[in-house]
Parts: C-alpha cells; sequence; structure tokens
C-alpha cells in the first residue's frame, strides 16, 4: 500500500483545556524511525509549564469527583466511542512515528477504547462496604478518588500505556498531569484531541512534553500530585521511587520484564512455537511482557527448533505502512544492544541461526531495522540469559526436569510476565505456582486484557493495572464511624 501522510495532529501543550507553546522551551522532533525523516516538532515543557498543569489539574479535581456518576460515564464512554471510530485514522500517527504495522496500531487504538468502555462500567461498581458496628453506630467504608495523578508513559504503546493509565484515574474521579515519550508523542496528542471532542471538562486531563527528567521532577517534588504512574525501565522506576518518598506518594510501577518461555515435550509443538511468534514479534520484541529466554526440554528441541526457523525465515521486515510482520526498532542504539549482547553470545558457544544482522535493501537502508532472529545453544554465562532484550531475539536453552526449568526461569531479577506449555494438569499447578512472576499464561500468551490484572514483582516494579484491581490504585480508603442515635 502506499506511504499515509502523516494526519493532522496537535504538536503543543495541553492545559487547562487550551493548546498552548511551551516558555521557552523550543520544540523537539518526532523522527520516523522506518526512514529516519522529522515528522513534525512538538512544543516542549520545562518546571513551569508543569507546575501549571498540576494546578490546573488540581483546580478541576473537585467538579470531576463530584460531577453526577452518569455523566461521568457519558464522557468516557463518548471517548471510547471516539477511539474506536477513529482507530483506522489514528493508526497511520502511530505507525509514523513508532514504526509498528499499521493492523497492530489500529488494534492498540481499539484496545484503548476498550479500557475507556470497562473504566466506565466498572465505575459504577466501586463498592464501599459497611462493617457490624455497635448498637447506634454505623462502620461506614467509604473509596474516594486520590486527588491529582501524575502519569508518565513509554514509548512502544504510545497509545495502549495512555489510556491504561488515564481511563482508570479519571473513572475513579482524579484528575491527571500525563507525560508521554518524546520519541512517540503524537499518538498521545490525537487522544487528548478526543478528549476535548467528547467533552472533557477543562483542567482533568493535561499534556506536557519535554525533559523526563525535569518534568518526572516536577511531579515527584508537588505535594499537590498524590500519586504518580509510571511504565518504563527499572532504572528510572527506581529514581521516581527514591525522589517520590519526600511527598509520600502512592505509586504504581510497571518496569522491566525478561519473560521466560517454557516448552515441555508433551506440549503442542505447532501451537508453542505460534505462540512464540505472536507474543516475541509482535512490536518487533519491544514489550516488556515479550518472551526473552526460551527453555526447550532436551528430547523435542530438535523439532521445536526446525519449526521455529521455518516459521521466522518468513516473517517479513519493512514499513509498517506495507503488509508486513515486523517493523523497525525505535532508534539505533536499540540495535547496538542486540549486537552487543549477540557479539557476546557467540564469542561464548552461541550459533545464530537464523538473522543475526541488520536489514538492509532498497527502503529499509535509512530505518532501524534488524532481521528476525534465533539463537541456539545459549548458557547462562552469556548476558543475553539476564539482560533484557527489546527487540526480535530469540534465545533458545535446554531443560531435563520440571524442576530444573522452574529454577532457569526464576534466575532474574525481573518478575513481570512468564508462559509456558504442557499437556500435564498437574504440571500446569505445579509451574504456574513455582514461577516468580506477576503474569502467567498456561498454553496461552494473550496475558493482557481490560477485566485482567497487569503488574509484576521483584524488579518488574508493583502494583497492577487493569481490572477492579488496577481501579484501586487510584482509590483511597476513607473509615466513618457514624454515631446516630444517643
Amino acid at each position: 500500500m502506499s506511504k499515509p501522510n502523516l494526519p493532522n495532529v496537535k504538536t503543543q501543550l495541553f492545559i487547562d483545556g487550551k493548546w498552548i507553546d511551551g516558555d521557552k522551551k523550543g520544540t523537539k522532533a518526532v523522527i520516523n524511525p522506518a526512514n529516519g525523516e522529522t515528522l513534525t516538532e512538538v512544543a516542549q515543557a520545562g518546571e513551569a509549564e508543569t507546575t501549571r498543569a498540576i494546578e490546573a489539574a488540581k483546580k478541576a479535581f473537585g467538579g470531576w469527583k463530584e460531577l453526577e456518576l452518569a455523566k461521568r460515564v457519558a464522557i468516557l464512554n463518548k471517548i471510547g466511542d471516539l477511539l474506536e471510530e477513529r482507530a483506522e485514522e489514528l493508526a497511520p500517527i502511530m505507525t509514523l512515528e513508532q514504526g509498528k504495522p499499521l493492523k497492530e496500531s489500529k488494534g492498540e487504538f481499539l484496545t484503548g477504547a476498550a479500557n475507556f468502555h470497562w473504566a466506565a462500567e466498572e465505575a459504577r461498581r466501586l463498592y464501599g462496604e459497611t462493617i457490624p458496628a455497635p448498637n447506634n453506630h454505623a462502620y461506614i467504608v467509604k473509596k474516594e478518588p486520590i486527588g491529582v495523578v501524575g502519569a508518565i508513559t513509554p514509548w512502544n504503546f504510545p497509545a495502549g500505556m495512555v489510556t491504561r493509565k488515564i481511563a482508570p484515574a479519571l473513572a475513579t474521579g482524579n484528575t491527571v498531569v500525563l507525560k508521554p515519550s518524546g520519541d512517540t508523542p503524537l499518538s498521545a496528542l490525537a487522544i487528548f484531541e478526543l478528549f476535548e471532542e467528547a467533552g472533557l471538562p477543562n483542567g482533568v486531563a493535561n499534556l506536557v512534553m519535554g525533559s523526563s527528567k525535569e518534568i518526572g521532577k516536577t511531579l515527584t517534588d508537588s505535594d499537590d500530585v498524590r500519586k504518580l504512574t509510571f511504565t518504563g525501565s527499572t532504572a528510572v522506576g527506581q529514581t521516581l521511587f527514591e525522589q517520590s518518598g519526600q511527598t509520600l506518594k502512592k505509586l504504581s510501577l510497571e518496569l522491566g520484564g525478561h519473560a521466560p518461555f517454557i516448552v515441555f515435550a508433551d506440549a503442542n509443538i505447532d501451537d508453542a512455537v505460534a505462540g512464540l511468534i505472536a507474543s516475541k514479534f509482535r512490536n518487533n520484541g519491544q514489550v516488556c511482557i515479550a518472551p526473552n529466554r526460551i527453555f526447550v526440554e532436551a528430547s523435542i528441541l530438535s523439532t521445536f527448533q526446525e519449526k521455529l526457523v521455518e516459521k521466522v525465515k518468513n516473517l517479513k521486515v519493512g514499513n509498517g505502512w506495507d503488509e508486513v510482520d515486523v517493523g523497525p526498532l525505535i532508534r539505533e542504539d536499540a540495535i547496538d544492544k542486540i549486537e552487543d549482547q549477540l557479539k557476546d553470545a557467540k564469542a561464548k558457544g552461541a550459533e545464530v541461526l537464523v538473522g543475526g544482522k541488520k536489514a538492509t535493501g532498497d527502503v529499509l537502508e535509512n530505518g532501524n531495522f534488524y532481521l528476525p532472529t534465533i539463537l541456539g545453544n545459549v548458557t547462562r554465562d552469556m548476558n543475553i540469559f539476564y539482560e533484557e532484550t527489546f527487540g526480535p531475539v530469540v534465545p533458545l536453552i535446554t531443560f531435563e526436569t520440571t524442576e530444573e526449568a522452574i529454577k532457569l526461569a526464576n534466575d532474574s531479577e525481573f518478575g513481570l510476565a512468564s508462559y509456558f506449555y504442557t499437556k500435564d494438569l498437574s504440571r500446569v499447578e505445579q509451574v504456574s505456582s513455582g514461577l516468580e512472576y506477576g503474569m502467567v499464561g498456561a498454553n496461552e500468551v494473550a496475558i493482557s486484557n481490560p477485566e485482567t490484572p497487569f503488574g509484576g514483582v521483584k524488579h518488574s516494579g508493583f502494583g497492577r493495572e487493569n481490572g477492579h484491581f488496577g481501579m484501586e490504585e487510584y482509590l483511597q480508603v476513607k473509615f466513618v464511624n457514624l454515631k446516630y442515635r444517643d
């Protein structure tokens, strides 16, 4: 198909219901990772603009919190409707700024619509409690919004992460200051245009772009920001955690992952290969829950490897606006990291079975393209065993027993997602209980849904998104002891 033009999208900050330029901060280029071209320039904010956004959110909080629930739900559903109706025309924005294929971009906006619809529905079910009390008393437990929420989102899912955070925050009655990734701000800007169209009151949702360090510090230092939600690297999450200590914010951190993918000898191998392809090469492996260490029972390695190699060889790499399976990586330094890992692994005995180099030729020359790669003979002394790979590399590692597989899988500081394939029901219970991860896919890789909890343990962070668990992250509990009669 022909290359889509960048649809018209705002490039300014959005504060208190107004599109404004940054104060003396200039602009920043948004680069297409498929060809290195500048798509547009976006406004930049610093401490002053971020403070104004916080003040606007604080001012709007009371009115939004007290708005009749039916009206709040109607606005959220309207946003969901608009995202669903416009997904086709919004998709090119994401493909051009992030690189993923158009079908994935459209699907992400549709997921955003589902996030808003689900949060709107769940807003009617934020149940409190009454507790048995002495005579003439009522013990009442209420759930209330926290206040101003600071949200910081990554570049790999520039619409999905925005909607996953903002939908529950607004549904529970909070107001928001969003800082999207500087690499991919346009999808967030397009979503904020829909907020305007849906009639979201001024100040309820605000958007600032600029230095992550400066904006992040302004959010963490502010006593008016009572909740911070962040998706990104573990290193940045640790910094935000430390900085938030002085203001004692409620935090939810979705950080790095290094997901194990275990295939037992009794598994349906075709299903396991299909699941691995779908989950590993979605967004070119730039997914926090992508399988990064593939453990295959030794007795089926040759069969599994043969089927996997055949499938991977047929994956089409190219620009996201074409009919391709895999687009570019976000930046050139992502390729550098992959090549460093492969160099180390090969020096220690690993074998490249497929790929292992940049994709070249014609339209690929100026982009950040890397061939889907399978690496055999991977061992624990290689960096790739412990370092998260944010790219299209499948390292194959063998094991002999269930206990060994669990031990190898847990040998990581991360604990976000994990997957395994087996037909043995007793093993399903053993492995799902033994894996030290916040999410487990047993014969399935679809572990992210609006109604199910998403999050990790260990160095993958804490708190949950999605489901009623995710809604709870934006609420605080108040106890009322009512003496209603002498």
